[in-house]
């Protein structure tokens, strides 16, 4: 197939044709030039994940919106350009893991583990601008953008970092993928780093019996001569994701399928559109309606039933299973009143989507320093207000989206660490927003996976 030829499915599209639409949230480079140098240096760059992959992933996502597996999405909230470490990578796929054992117990369903991971450099703001002291500059947008120090220099628009970003990228995958394939993601080991966990956690106790029956289960398995080198104990599948957001790099990875020739961003698995940039008419819908990845979509309080109609029927209208992921992030207080209308209109709609929790973004505070953070318990709310509103609808909720790291940052409050804002001050590295810390992002796994084990006894025979 020709590479400027559209597949038939997607009359009127290209890779550029976002660019005559309204765009939100897009940095100005003043550098027309070394713009156009960087994207074409990246559309002949090698892709970063495969079509055969991405589809793989659609199949996945279409069980969980069957209540046949469960998604756990997490990650940092925007990735930086100085922990480019492996130790980094490494510790937050760890404890990915770990969370993923907890839950896969608890739900008693696979579990499909999408990391926030090798691209995840670019952020929205609810503001251009940012003022210190009576200067303001430019915001901060992600370190594939500009930098985070309050400087003329930092904050202006870079189109070369976008190739930083791009190799960065790489970096990471080359990592993951060795993680996942090569003995580490182990679920004996796994369940082990758990048990280390649970016996220097404040909430023991609580955690052990679980813990326990997880040990059971493993030694079960062996003594029924269950092949100990078999790919499902020895690996894992795991996938990437990040906030499509800056077009012309999405643009530049986005290539022709040989076997389907269909169009794919090959930035990652999954993409995702944000609270801010999901107009129906906007440039970032018009991109991902042509592309074959599965795709997600912020949903808040916000979020009109006139415009989640028109999404699901120009990002999906063929209705197809686990092309489409709903992500409600309402905030504690309001997930109960704002998300039933939204389930209730696509459930009446008989199309076929998966329903992920982001209980972060509905509960970002401020403290009197002025330093952002969120509590613990609002975000474990939230969690239980949504598989609550599922549960009243008689269905199972798809999976959790987390901002996290594997790090032992002090940036969201309590927890069994019982963390204040006194402490915040004492490992805050985030540039943009709060995220769990490993024993935090742990510990909401064993509290998730005991609401899940009940839940899903109770509608064991729900969703299927």
């Amino acid at each position: 197939m020709h590479p400027n030829r559209e597949p038939a499915q997607h009359a009127g599209w290209t890779p550029s044709s976002w660019r005559s639409h309204s765009i939100r949230q897009a940095p100005h480079y003043l550098d027309a030039a070394a713009l156009d140098s960087v994207e074409a240096r990246l559309r002949r760059y090698p892709p970063l994940v495969f079509a055969g992959e991405t589809r793989r992933l659609k199949s996945q996502l279409a069980k969980a919106a069957r209540g046949e597996a469960f998604v756990l999405q997490g990650g940092a909230c925007a990735e930086s350009f100085n922990e480019f470490t492996a130790d980094i990578v490494r510790d937050t796929f760890r404890v990915l893991l770990q969370m993923a054992v907890v839950l896969t117990f608890g739900a008693k369903v696979p579990v499909i583990k999408i990391g926030r991971m090798a691209g995840q450099y670019a952020k929205p703001r609810s503001s251009d601008t940012e003022t210190q002291n009576g200067v303001t500059l430019p915001c901060y947008r992600g370190d594939i953008i500009n930098g985070p120090e309050f400087t003329e220099a930092a904050r202006l628009p870079d189109p070369g970092r976008m190739e930083t970003g791009y190799f960065q990228s790489v970096g990471v995958m080359n990592l993951l993928r060795a993680f996942a394939s090569g003995g580490y993601a182990n679920l004996h080991e796994v369940h082990r780093w758990n048990l280390g966990f649970v016996k220097r956690s404040p909430l023991a106790e609580r955690y052990q019996d679980l813990a326990q029956r997880i040990d059971e289960t493993l030694s079960f398995m062996g003594a029924c001569g269950f092949n100990q080198s078999a790919p499902q104990i020895n690996e894992t599948e795991f996938y990437t994701s990040h906030e499509a957001l800056l077009l012309p790099y999405e643009q530049a990875l986005t290539r022709i399928d040989s076997l389907s020739e269909n169009w794919y961003d090959c930035s990652a698995h999954f993409l995702w559109i944000g609270d801010r940039t999901r107009q129906p008419d906007g440039a970032h819908v018009e991109f991902l309606r042509g592309v074959g990845n599965p795709i997600g979509i912020k949903v808040g309080p916000t979020t009109t039933l006139d415009d989640l109609e028109k999404l699901l029927d120009i990002l999906n209208p063929k209705d197809e299973a686990g092309r489409i992921t709903l992500i409600s992030r309402m905030g504690v207080n309001k997930v109960s009143e704002f998300l039933p209308p939204l389930l209730d209109k696509v459930r009446g709609s008989g199309r076929t989507v998966t329903w992920l929790c982001d209980p972060m973004h509905g509960n970002t505070i401020s403290t009197a320093d002025k330093i952002k953070t969120r509590s613990f318990d609002s975000i474990l709310g939230e969690v239980k207000g949504f598989f609550s509103v599922f549960q009243q609808a008689g269905l199972r909720p798809g999976g959790i989206h987390i901002e996290m790291t594997g790090q032992d940052v002090t940036e969201c409050v309590g927890g069994a660490q019982c963390l204040t804002e006194a402490d915040l001050a004492g490992r805050y590295e985030t540039f943009c927003d709060p995220r769990l810390n490993a024993e935090q992002s742990l510990e909401m796994a064993f509290l998730l996976a005991e609401e899940l084990t009940g839940h899903f006894r109770d509608h064991g025979a729900l969703g299927k």
